[in-house]
């Protein structure tokens, strides 16, 4: 079997299992977090609180030893608090610029649907143009540039409901779930050795890789091969969104092709070479759950995305 030779990839995985040993019983959580870095696409992680979703985040910064902001988005957080704005300097008698959180490596977008519109338009340009615009000047961000907001499943008083527009920018949605019951018991036998989780010296973690690494692998997963057959195999799913009976809105374009880069990058750290249809499948709930629109009357059945995504990847022949 031909597999995809990289140095980097060990590291990777190492920082995965070492990710992993922090956060009890989120494998597939950290997974996919991988993935979509790989795959240089923003995430959202939903779920109800205590589930270790930013606690996930602050450590897979430190272990990648990326800068990292945090910001805690509220009703009256304005988009100069995100992007930052001119300030005028009394001893310079000039203005100058106040960087805001945006520009870092790694941000940290907590409860994002608790914030106004205007305000989430702010990341919108950030996250599609890596650059931010102020005072009619464009400024570059990170290459590494990677935000993953968080979002309450539960309390939706008081929210925002992201616009279509600003979540197809969004590369997964992830689902945080309770962890199992034996990863639970390891998290009240860590607690009672004295670990506590909002306590974590992120200064005493070692980083195992570095944004250099990442960023290399990143083009490494790019020259992953995709054979045609596999290549339509995507596209027929993508119209299977288009026409299923249950759907209001399928996966756009722009989806079809973020799918195949997140299956590039799924299959480079699987070892492999090339793409294979398990790869499409494995991404594809992820990647589709936000994108896809349930019609009312799907809604009023009591369907779930999730339950249609696996319809649909049931019902497309799988290429041999």
């Amino acid at each position: 079997m031909t597999t995809a030779p990289s140095d980097n990839r060990a590291v990777i995985l190492r920082l995965g299992q070492m990710l992993n040993q922090v956060v009890v019983g989120q494998s597939v959580l950290v997974n996919q977090l991988l993935v979509a870095l790989l795959a240089g696409g923003h995430v959202i992680l939903e779920g109800v609180p205590g589930t270790g979703k930013t606690l996930t985040v602050k450590v897979l910064a430190r272990f990648l030893k990326a800068d990292f902001h945090r910001i805690q988005l509220t009703p009256d957080v304005l988009p100069s608090d995100i992007l930052g704005t001119n300030i005028f300097d009394l001893n310079s008698r000039s203005f100058v610029l106040k960087q805001g959180p945006v520009f870092t490596e790694i941000l940290l977008a907590d409860e994002i649907n608790r914030t106004p519109p205007k305000t989430q338009a702010a990341l919108l340009e950030a996250m599609e143009e890596q650059q931010v615009t102020l005072d009619g000047k464009s400024m570059a961000l990170p290459k590494l540039f990677w935000v993953v907001a968080t979002q309450n499943s539960l309390e939706f008083e008081g929210t925002y409901p992201l616009p279509e527009a600003q979540l197809d920018r969004f590369l997964f949605k992830l689902q945080v779930n309770y962890p199992e019951p034996a990863a639970e018991k390891q998290m009240l036998l860590n607690s009672q050795a004295g670990f506590q989780a909002k306590r974590v010296d992120l200064e005493k973690l070692k980083p195992m890789s570095s944004v250099s690494q990442i960023l290399a692998a990143r083009q490494k997963t790019q020259s992953v091969s995709v054979q045609d057959n596999v290549m339509d195999y995507l596209l027929a799913l993508t119209q299977r969104t288009r026409q299923h009976p249950d759907l209001n809105l399928g996966a756009s374009p722009r989806a079809a092709v973020l799918w195949l880069r997140a299956a590039k990058a799924q299959a480079w750290l699987a070892g492999r070479a090339f793409v294979t249809p398990d790869d499409i499948k494995a991404v594809a709930p992820s990647l589709l759950r936000h994108r896809l629109i349930l019609k009312p009357e799907a809604q009023l059945d009591s369907l779930k995305i999730d339950a249609v995504i696996d319809a649909i990847l049931d019902q497309v022949a799988v290429p041999r």
